[in-house]
């Protein structure tokens, strides 16, 4: 389902999982954004937001649920606990992960954060992608 470097998205499984390749993709920005020569974890934080979103955001495409274009991770998951209840083990995670859309991304108090909370953040948005990849088919699985 590939030509070229870039993934077929004419089916809905193909569009999930196009979604979910990117979602993957912010999670390894945020790792070698943090793990790199020069540290930066103001912007790996908000690829960990992105990656939890992004991933939420296909496994609803694939439910045939329409979703807003919204940053708020808690809103789509919400969404999500409509189609399986088991989402609602998600909340906090998305109230951890669903400021970085914009905390560090703008000048203002907080210029970046501290490694403890990178790694939550880290944590929490792989968990999150992997919660979702395993209630996903095989077939949309990047």
């Amino acid at each position: 389902m590939r030509k070229g470097g870039f993934c077929m998205i004419g089916t809905k499984e193909g569009l999930v999982r196009s979604w979910l390749i990117k979602a993957s993709r912010d999670l390894l920005s945020a790792r070698e954004l943090a793990d790199g020569e020069t540290s930066l974890l103001d912007t790996a934080s908000y690829h960990c937001q992105q990656a939890a979103e992004k991933a939420i955001k296909g496994y609803l495409l694939y439910h045939d649920t329409r979703f807003e274009k919204s940053h708020d991770i808690e809103l789509l998951i919400f969404q999500a606990v409509n189609i399986d209840p088991a989402f609602a083990d998600c909340v906090e995670a998305a109230r951890l992960l669903t400021p970085l859309a914009v905390a560090y991304r703008y000048p203002g108090d907080f210029i970046e954060p501290e490694p403890e909370e990178f790694q939550e953040a880290y944590e929490s948005a792989q968990t999150l992608y992997s919660f979702v990849v395993a209630r996903l088919p095989e077939i949309t699985h990047p």
